[in-house]
């Protein structure tokens, strides 16, 4: 997920951060500062650029006291020089009116990428309390820019109100709501390993002789496959469902409620039938309709095979006697054991193969090498906001510097759930700034002394997250506000898709699929089971996103009249319209936690996942066509694809690299729905 924070994105992600649970304890460079401290250059970091190498980030110099001095300063600046723009007396040119604005808004700029990229990932009550002060602020401080028309300013306000306070709550309310086990029998199927994490975790929340199960940001929970006591599968499964609606201060209903329906009203006042239709004017699909066709066209194939692989399972429980029918807090367990049936594959028997680092190293950036030229130095020189991080330069194939690289993998609870890509410093043009990229994921970390092994479904996620990360890189276009992954949310999801592919190539898999003991590669007899495993599952996997995509476009089509709706039942009513209320199979995110949408910048927007998929596949194909992993056909994509940010049409940018309109075979097929 792509999360490029330019000052409009960096408002609306205003919204993504903020703990509602115990401060995090910071470094002595933390510590909080007086809230409204002069905004001084010489004291307040964030007041200059920075000397480090790209300009990165002083993180060992920034206090969370600055903050919130540097974005007043930066607002004010930000606005004396617009307005010295507006009150030029010359002519307007393109020069001394488009590209002076490109160039304004330095300082501001600066502080809200490294705000907003610290609190999403590393918040503590000090920087929540700056989110919340601020979003308000940078919603006025936009529109002062943009608009005259004080109702829509107010809407504005209010929705960023709201979003922040969202994110708030679900962060709190995902933190409070891990599970608490007492007896170590209820976690039977865990490996010693995972058992050892929960104790640790529990431990962490003086719960000393308990076991703690954090929840992830999605419906389903990762040890929901093994967990072989079906009353603890059942309660995690609640837990994670109904995590932000208890009726207590993390309840997210109420804002969900007015936030669907201030956005309907703001759609209205600028000329839009519904949101939906206002925020994919500018998109790839370009109206509500056909993002809808594509998704509903999938959902009969969809179903069905999320039908069959029901009977599958339910023929084990049968088997078994275990005299219940199949739950949606079942799936993972017994798919497991289909697959296991099936495929004779078995998660414990890839993860040894799947070491955190050697994955980095030799699975995402030796594919990137080999396709694009480019190689890695680790730079230790290089502060971090949390000692999990890591830093490397990139360095272009002809031996130039191309890009610094962070990478942040370990679940905490400061952090928000999911995985993204963003930047602390976009290319740049006008003043030749190159690129500051990270990735975040939320990996387990493992207990002290253990080896970080992750699952397959992992992987992929570290060669997507990189994906974005390569579109930040390789940009090369004049002006920093259409740089990189500054497209269409529809678009900036096919270069991370697409890079997923080479997860799976046998060359590059080869390289990187080894045990962590023994050095020994993979043998291809567990190999091949994992290729022929492919489709498996993808029943469940394309319904449960097709159900959460659909929730979003139904809560997002409304009219400004439309009255407060019930949460829980306009959820149910348009799971069944779209004919996607299997019981087995409930939404990825369901409503009241669903971050993509409230939090996160994707209201009306996680169809484009699906949309950007269509692209990926079909691209993959013109490589398949072409020879595969090779550096020609790398540099191809680079110079059609990822070096060209927003500065082309897309479709016609797509075109122009495929030599045709993209083709939805290739991704039906890939995902076993034909």
């Amino acid at each position: 997920m792509s999360r490029t924070v330019v000052l409009a994105a960096a408002i609306s992600l205003a919204l993504a951060a903020c703990s509602g649970k115990e401060s995090t304890p910071v470094s002595d460079t933390q510590q909080t500062a007086p809230a409204q401290a002069p905004a001084d250059a010489s004291t307040n970091p964030l007041l200059s650029a920075s000397t480090l190498p790209y300009q990165a980030p002083p993180f060992d110099k920034i206090k969370d006291g600055d903050y919130l001095p540097a974005f007043n300063e930066g607002m004010k600046q930000h606005l004396a020089e617009v307005r010295k723009i507006a009150d030029n007396a010359e002519p307007a040119t393109f020069d001394n009116t488009i590209e002076a604005l490109e160039r304004s808004g330095e300082t501001l700029t600066r502080v809200s990428r490294i705000f907003f990229g610290l609190v999403q990932a590393d918040t503590n009550d000090a920087r929540q309390k700056v989110q919340e002060e601020v979003a308000p602020k940078l919603a006025e401080h936009q529109d002062e820019i943009n608009l005259d028309p004080a109702s829509l300013r107010k809407l504005n306000v209010e929705e960023t109100t709201l979003a922040t306070q969202f994110h708030t709550r679900l962060v709190a309310a995902t933190a409070a709501g891990a599970v608490v086990v007492d007896d170590k029998a209820k976690l039977a199927g865990l490996d010693e390993d995972a058992i050892n994490t929960a104790a640790a975790d529990a431990k962490a929340r003086n719960l000393d002789g308990k076991y703690l199960l954090p929840l992830q940001n999605t419906t389903q929970q990762p040890v929901l496959g093994s967990l072989s006591d079906r009353e603890q599968r059942a309660a995690v499964l609640k837990a994670s469902e109904t995590r932000a609606e208890k009726g207590d201060a993390n309840d997210t209903r109420e804002t969900i409620q007015r936030l669907a329906q201030l956005r309907a009203q703001k759609a209205k006042l600028l000329g839009f039938e519904n949101y939906a239709a206002y925020s994919l004017a500018d998109q790839m699909a370009k109206t509500p309709a056909a993002a809808l066709k594509l998704l509903t066209d999938t959902v009969p194939a969809a179903t069905a095979k999320a039908r069959g692989e029901i009977g599958e399972m339910q023929k084990v429980i049968d088997a078994q006697k275990g005299g219940f029918k199949l739950a949606a807090s079942d799936w993972d367990f017994y798919a497991e054991q289909v697959r296991k049936a099936q495929y004779d594959l078995d998660e414990s028997q890839i993860k040894p193969y799947f070491e955190m680092d050697n994955v980095l190293q030799n699975g995402v950036f030796y594919a990137a090498t080999q396709l694009y030229g480019i190689t890695f130095k680790p730079r230790t020189d290089i502060p971090t906001y949390h000692p999990d991080m890591k830093v490397y330069e990139v360095f272009d194939k002809d031996g130039t510097s191309l890009a610094l690289f962070y990478t942040d993998y370990f679940k905490r609870d400061s952090k928000s759930g999911g995985a993204w890509m963003d930047v602390f410093v976009e290319q740049d043009g006008l003043t030749g700034a190159k690129p500051v990229v990270y990735n975040v994921c939320n990996f387990t970390k493992p207990a002290a002394g253990q080896p970080a092994l992750l699952s397959f479904d992992d992987v992929t996620t570290m060669f997507h997250e990189f994906g974005h990360a390569l579109h930040g890189m390789f940009s090369k276009v004049k002006y920093p506000s259409i740089a990189g992954t500054s497209t269409s949310r529809d678009f900036v999801e096919f270069p991370s898709q697409f890079n997923e592919h080479w997860a799976l190539d046998p060359k590059v898999f080869a390289n990187y699929a080894k045990n962590y003991k023994t050095g020994e590669p993979m043998p291809q007899a567990l190999v091949d089971k994992i290729l022929k495993a492919r489709t498996f599952n993808q029943g469940y996997a394309t319904t449960e996103y097709l159900s959460a995509a659909l929730l979003d476009l139904a809560w997002h089509t409304q009219p400004a009249d439309a009255k407060l709706q019930d949460v829980a039942a306009f959820e149910a009513g348009a799971l069944k319209k779209f004919k996607v209320d299997l019981p087995q199979v409930p939404p990825r995110y369901r409503t009241s936690y669903f971050d993509h949408i409230w939090g996160g910048g994707y209201s009306s927007g996680y169809y484009a996942y699906f949309w950007a998929e269509v692209l990926d596949h079909d691209a993959f194909e013109w490589f398949k066509e072409n020879g595969g992993l090779t550096p020609e056909n790398g540099q191809v994509f680079r110079d059609k694809i990822l070096s060209r940010g927003n500065s082309v049409e897309l479709a016609d940018l797509y075109r122009e690299f495929r030599g045709k309109e993209p083709s939805v075979e290739p991704l039906l097929v890939n995902r076993g729905l034909k």
